[in-house]
């Protein structure tokens, strides 16, 4: 018998729910201070999650909810202009959201 595959599990930085860890958009500060979207998840830094609709990166864009994950000062107005872009491209994938 085998045993089921793991899923990794994240949370939310915006709204506090739990989905799979690629159903989420993952943002990571790298060493060098930058930040920037991590479709892959695997690049090497602190990283935060949030779920690929446009609430909820409104949500953290509003609260200011990545810079507290990410430990940082502010974020560009660009890195939430990707997320919201790929959010868009996304929308008809994910009906329930």
């Amino acid at each position: 018998m085998m045993k089921p595959k793991h899923i990794p599990v994240r949370t939310c930085v915006a709204c506090r729910e739990t989905d799979e860890k690629r159903d989420l958009l993952r943002v990571v500060r790298l060493p060098d201070g930058t930040v920037q979207y991590d479709p892959r998840g695997k690049i090497s830094g602190r990283g935060a999650y949030v779920c690929a609709t446009e609430q909820c990166i409104n949500i953290a864009k509003k609260q200011r909810k990545l810079e507290r994950s990410l430990k940082m000062t502010a974020l560009p107005d660009s890195l939430f202009n990707e997320l919201l872009a790929i959010c868009s491209a996304n929308a008809p994938d994910n009906p329930g959201k």
